[in-house]
This record gives C-alpha cells, structure tokens and sequence, in this order.
C-alpha cells in the first residue's frame, strides 16, 4: 500500500511539473487579417495573363520558396472555390522525384498548375496528350519541362542500369547522354557536372519534342497564345534555374 502511495505521490508531482512548464510557455497571437491568402484563379483572370506574366508569377514563387516565404492558403475554401472548373495558369512536366515537390517551389496552390510526372521528365504520347488539353481545352498559357539535379533516373540511364520496364523508359534519355560531349572526365553518374549536361540537354530535347509532334502546342505557340521554357532545379539551394 505504501508503494503505490509514494508511486501515486510521484505522478502528482510530475504532473505538477509539467503544468509548470507550460504555463510559462509564451503563445504568439496572429493576426489573420495579415496573412496573404491566395483564391483560385477564374477564367477571367486567366484570359488576363500572358504567358510572360505567368513566367515571372513562377520565378517569383520559387524566390518565396528559396526564403521560405510561402503564401498562406485557405486550402479547404480552394478545394470548394475549384470542385465544379478550374482554369491553371501553366502545365508542369516534373520528374517523380519525391524531393521535388512542384508546387512548393513554385509556391502555388490548389487549381493553378497542372503537373505531369514522369521519372526523367520526358515526354511521350500520352504527356503530349495532358498538354494539349492543359493548354487547349483548359486554357494554361505556359509549359514548364523541369528537370532537376541528381537526378536518379539520369543516374539510371547514364551507367546502363537495366530492370523490368526501368529498361525501356531509361531509352527515353539516351538521346541527352548522346549529346552532351562539352564535360571533361567519365561519362558516368560519378561526374556531376557530367549529369547537369546530361539533365540540361535532356529538358531540351524534351521541349524540342514538344513542338516537333504537337502540331496543336506548336500552332498556339506560333499565334503567342502559348510559350515552353525549361529548367533545372538545383537540389542543393531549391532554386529553379531556367534555360
């Protein structure tokens, strides 16, 4: 009995303890009202911009992301404001890469960016489909094809790795190996300067790719209606760095 009193007196003091501590933790108020919460983009705000416009919206999202400055969202008000249409400003073309995460570094929120994610970031039919109604149907302006550095599927394709259907996607990369011949040193995933113009070239030929068998993308471009660029982002400082 007198075992579980002291055990008994003991959990009253910790608790006590605790209590303590917390009472002399200092809570900071915020001011709601001060937060930039962002609402989702309409149509007629879409229609307003141009692919340049939206450019520099991305470039200034990422300089947030690099400060750690995001824009606060209200993201179950965008869930309902974009339940029955949305209108995006740009499609994405990403690798999977988890450290990669598209709307983060470019600070955007629910109903802005399309994103299509493929080990490699490169593109095929079934892409080129995504872009075309990304941009054609739903009214997008601009195309991003963003690569990123130590790129594991870069890796992948440069030393030859071969495994189930790994194998035949890695091909998707070979013409970017093939054409980077400007670095000194082995030409393996060793060299990182080596697999920056690997990754460089392979957001290249993805966009010349693009062009080449969309003739939809290619005639918007043509009319200024829609712009790709590319870029690589650095996974050392979380910058986009634009080609």
């Amino acid at each position: 009995m007198r075992e579980k009193v002291m055990i008994l007196a003991g959990m009253l003091a910790l608790s006590t303890a605790v209590k303590a501590q917390l009472s002399e933790i200092e809570y900071i108020e915020i001011d709601k009202n001060q937060i930039l919460v962002e609402s989702v983009l309409s149509a007629e705000e879409q229609a307003a911009l141009s692919p340049r416009q939206i450019l520099e919206s991305l470039q200034a999202g990422n300089e947030r992301f690099v400060r750690n400055d995001l824009t606060a969202r209200d993201h179950s008000l965008q869930i309902r404001e974009s339940a029955d249409k949305q209108f995006p400003k740009a499609m994405v073309l990403s690798c999977v890469d988890s450290r990669v995460p598209v709307e983060d570094v470019f600070d955007k929120g629910i109903g802005d960016i399309f994103v299509a994610r493929v080990a490699g970031n490169f593109v095929n039919n079934d892409i080129l489909g995504s872009m075309e109604f990304a941009t054609k149907v739903a009214g997008a302006k601009l195309i991003i094809v963003l690569g990123h550095e130590n790129c594991g599927a870069i890796h992948a394709a440069i030393d030859g790795a071969e495994l189930g259907h790994i194998t035949g996607m890695l091909k998707n990369i070979k013409p970017a190996i093939k054409q980077s011949t400007v670095t000194d040193g082995p030409r393996n995933s060793e060299n990182r300067l080596f697999v920056h113009e690997v990754s460089e070239n392979n957001v290249r030929i993805t966009i010349e790719k693009i062009i080449e068998e969309s003739s939809i993308i290619k005639e918007m471009m043509d009319n200024g209606e829609v712009d790709i660029k590319g870029a690589v982002y650095d996974m050392d400082t979380g910058v986009v760095n634009f080609l």
